[in-house]
């Protein structure tokens, strides 16, 4: 197995302990990224990526190599500690430049787990902004695992090894678990816009050229009867809406 290790701290202490400590149960090789060392410029919210395709990025350079590797991972581990009760502004700005895929989701066979530490309060809250990220990104499964040290030098090994062996698992098995119903929903939304009358034409681009505009969801991903029912619908709705 192939992972990626995308590091939000410009440190390497809680927060990365606890990455190596679940890193000893994951077999396989790690490509670890210190966001710090990659000197990314911060996003101008110049709406390149979305209006006009990521290549057009002016950061482009910085971003796809970083991108290209998780494209190659088989499991995705993000990690920040809490500051000011968010992701560190590393991450956040590394965030900001895959905007895209909030239109154009594409990581619907992979899966990741979060970690993050704190000193004091707000790890489940940015645990949750990490997960809806990557669940926009199309990501399969998510796995967190948070921990408040109490702004000691410490962290709690039995439960990320309990977590990190969970993902090691998962990650191995190669199962796709169904979506949720909000990714069906927006996956509808996305999918719709590309269809409509006026889309986003990187939008409708990657929707037709991938053939996703064709699918209820990701080919790979098996909807039941009602995730489908409901994803027909929703499609029908949207479309109507934006038509």
């Amino acid at each position: 197995m192939n992972y990626v290790v995308i590091n939000g701290s410009p440190r390497k202490k809680n927060t990365w302990k606890m990455v190596k400590q679940a890193e000893l149960n994951l077999k396989g090789n790690f490509e670890e990224i210190q966001l710090i060392k990659e000197r990314i410029p911060l996003c101008n919210g110049c709406f390149k990526c979305i209006m006009e395709g990521e290549d057009e990025c002016p950061h482009f350079d910085k971003i796809k190599p970083i991108m290209d590797k998780i494209r190659a991972a088989d499991g995705i581990i993000i990690a920040s500690p809490v500051y000011a009760m968010n992701v560190t502004a590393l991450l956040k700005n590394f965030f900001d430049h895959t905007a895209y895929l909030y239109h154009r989701p594409e990581f619907f066979t992979k899966k990741a787990l979060i970690v993050v530490s704190t000193a004091g309060a707000g790890q489940k809250d940015v645990a949750k902004y990490i997960d809806e990220t990557l669940r926009h990104w199309g990501i399969n499964k998510v796995y967190k695992i948070i921990y408040a040290c109490g702004g000691k030098d410490s962290i709690d090994e039995d439960n990320i090894n309990k977590i990190s062996k969970k993902f090691a698992s998962d990650v191995e098995s190669g199962k796709l678990h169904s979506p949720k119903f909000g990714d069906v929903l927006f996956y509808n939304v996305w999918r719709a816009m590309a269809l409509s009358k006026d889309p986003i034409e990187a939008d409708r681009e990657y929707w037709t050229e991938t053939d996703l505009v064709n699918h209820d969801f990701a080919p790979e991903v098996k909807l039941n009867i009602v995730k489908k029912s409901f994803s027909k619908i929703m499609f029908f709705v949207f479309k109507k809406v934006m038509k």
